[in-house]
């Protein structure tokens, strides 16, 4: 991508290089210059510049200023690329500050570099918690907010809807359209999936491909639009959460076309060498050196060259990138894929220094394993085998979404069932901190709820009730409010459906409730007051869990804080239940009445009350 196409993506930079009249100016040229930008006031006075360009290695930079200082000029085996060492002043004002390029004692051509003033009211200091309630969205899936930017002529993959894996047309503006239904039905977060530019063949929609680190894909918007996103999502009370992707980009990316070092991949001169996807050699003391290796350096696909972190450079960007797109975008937070197939020296230097410049932001973990031991390795303050220092706050909790479908389809019985419910959690000693775990029914890379629940609407209930009053910080994924289904198939394609109503010739419309059928308004009237409710319950966010086993097919337990109970019973049973309230004494005390938080109800806890089957009741305790 050359300067032009930057220009034109970030128009509130502006970055112009001024070519000095001299048989030099046209031999050169700058084509990336990365950050982008950049903030005084941050907590590491450090910045490495990566310029790229023709025969740039050949110029020597140079700036005259007292609060920027070039420490090291570093030039690697391609001559395109120059990385400078800055170190800037603690007194760095907010300004465009000129590199001058010079060819012996002839200056070439200046380049201005911005440095702005830092966000004093950044969203990441609250960052994301319990409190929250996060909706994840596929955005090319979501909602067509703009129909000029479908398709964009530099870009390879063209619009094409009737492609379940294609391009459809989601984007941003269509998320931010969509912001007062968001709120109206209770969602804080927002994740969506990556969206920088993934300039690939096909699959392009997903964003996991990167093709460059510093732009948003134009057929989802611009840089500009995305911070406008997080602007005025946060008018509606909404965070924005970033995705993303450490270890590996897209085969197209600008930098396979002009590799900067020998070893700037892994396995950068061998025929394609994939990972084995065994997360467990890791931790495994029988593992072999080879198998611990192949896990983390090996490519997750031949589309996606797997970066090796071990070059300081690589790492030096990865954590600018992520550092710059919080700072720019406003974020709320970030979500990482693929944790754990990174190099861990690199995730320790990441996670640390993300969170020494953000010390109050959340970022949870993509660690695909249904074992807590294996998934809590990564957790900050977690005390581990090798004495592997993490400063991750938050993982995504697969061993609990296991649970939660396993628990409500097998049938009940000592070890099974809604006992599996229970045993997940009774594993929450493994964990640093268990309550700021992120907890979720589904995702973009697996069956949707109502699939796996086999289209059982009982069950839906029980699983998004239990979602949303257990402990940690739940996700949604878009469209499980009107019960989007992948019948038959697992193809991503169709799991990450488009959005009913987000596109105007939709015959159904979610937003709006038009042509939805009747349970698909039920189960949107059902998430909504939930999440309503949710918002106040101070009891789930900050309140401890307290279950007891279950017994006869009702598993029961509370969330206390202060002085708000919450008491929640699931009976799995296809009849109704006499529940003898006395058994749970201990933790209802001496409390008299409850309140059902979802029909208003109010009833006496001094007799045995009636649990429909196959139900969940939410209670709050007077």
């Amino acid at each position: 991508m050359n300067y032009k196409t930057i220009l034109s993506f970030n128009k509130w930079i502006f970055i112009p290089l001024m070519f000095v009249g001299n048989a030099y100016a046209t031999d050169y040229k700058i084509d990336h210059l990365e950050p982008l930008s950049w903030w005084n006031n941050m907590q590491s006075n450090k910045l490495q510049l990566m310029v790229h360009g023709k025969n740039i290695s050949e110029l020597t930079p140079k700036i005259s200023h007292a609060d920027i200082n070039i420490l090291k000029i570093n030039k690697v085996k391609s001559e395109n690329y120059l990385f400078i060492d800055l170190q800037l002043g603690s007194n760095l004002k907010a300004g465009n500050y000129a590199i001058d390029f010079y060819k012996g004692n002839t200056k070439v051509f200046t380049h201005q570099y911005s440095i702005n003033e830092r966000n004093k009211d950044s969203s990441a200091n609250t960052s994301y918690s319990a409190k929250d309630v996060i909706y994840l969205i596929t955005t090319d899936r979501f909602a067509n907010g703009d129909s000029k930017n479908d398709s964009n002529t530099l870009l390879k993959e063209k619009h094409d809807r009737s492609k379940k894996g294609g391009r459809h047309g989601g984007d941003i503006q269509g998320i931010i359209d969509q912001l007062d239904y968001l709120q109206g039905m209770g969602f804080t977060q927002i994740w969506t999936m990556p969206m920088v530019e993934n300039d690939m063949a096909d699959h392009s929609y997903h964003g996991y491909s990167s093709t460059d680190f510093y732009q948003i894909d134009p057929r989802f918007g611009s840089n500009k639009l995305y911070r406008d996103l997080s602007i005025k999502a946060k008018d509606y009370d909404i965070g924005i959460i970033k995705d993303v992707v450490l270890n590996h980009i897209g085969s197209n990316h600008w930098w396979m076309n002009d590799l900067p070092t020998n070893d700037w991949l892994n396995y950068q001169n061998n025929s394609f060498t994939g990972t084995q996807h065994r997360r467990e050699s890791l931790h495994d003391p029988h593992a072999t050196n080879k198998d611990k290796n192949i896990f983390s350096d090996g490519w997750f696909v031949p589309t996606m060259p797997d970066l090796n972190q071990k070059n300081t450079f690589v790492s030096n960007y990865l954590i600018q990138n992520t550092l710059w797109w919080i700072e720019y975008a406003n974020l709320s937070g970030l979500r990482v894929d693929t944790y754990s197939y990174s190099d861990k020296d690199f995730l320790t230097a990441w996670t640390k220094r993300i969170t020494t410049e953000f010390p109050n932001i959340n970022i949870v973990g993509e660690e695909w394993a249904t074992n807590p031991a294996i998934v809590s390795y990564w957790q900050r303050g977690k005390k581990t085998h090798d004495n592997y220092q993490s400063y991750l706050p938050s993982l995504m909790d697969f061993p609990l979404q296991e649970a939660i479908i396993a628990g409500l389809i097998n049938k009940e019985n000592w070890n099974t069932g809604l006992n599996q419910l229970y045993q997940a959690l009774a594993n929450d000693f493994q964990y640093a901190d268990p309550y700021n775990l992120v907890t979720f029914t589904d995702n973009h890379d697996m069956s949707r709820i109502y699939t796996q629940l086999n289209e059982d609407f009982s069950l839906y209930k029980m699983a998004m009730a239990y979602l949303f009053t257990t402990r940690g910080i739940p996700q949604v994924f878009y469209g499980t409010e009107v019960l989007l289904a992948n019948p038959d198939t697992t193809d991503h394609g169709i799991i990450r459906t488009d959005f009913p109503g987000g596109w105007t010739d939709d015959k159904s419309n979610g937003f709006t409730g038009k042509g939805l059928s009747s349970k698909q308004l039920e189960a949107q009237a059902y998430i909504k007051s939930l999440l309503q409710w949710r918002k106040n319950a101070k009891a789930i966010h900050h309140g401890k869990l307290i279950h007891f086993a279950p017994k006869d097919g009702v598993y029961v337990y509370f969330r206390t804080y202060q002085d708000e109970t919450i008491m929640v019973v699931m009976n799995k049973n296809e009849q109704s239940t006499s529940l003898n309230t006395k058994q749970y004494a201990e933790l209802i005390q001496q409390k008299q009445t409850a309140k059902d938080v979802i029909t208003g109800k109010e009833f006496s806890l001094a007799k045995p009350i009636s649990i429909s089957g196959k139900s969940v009741s939410i209670w709050h305790l007077n």
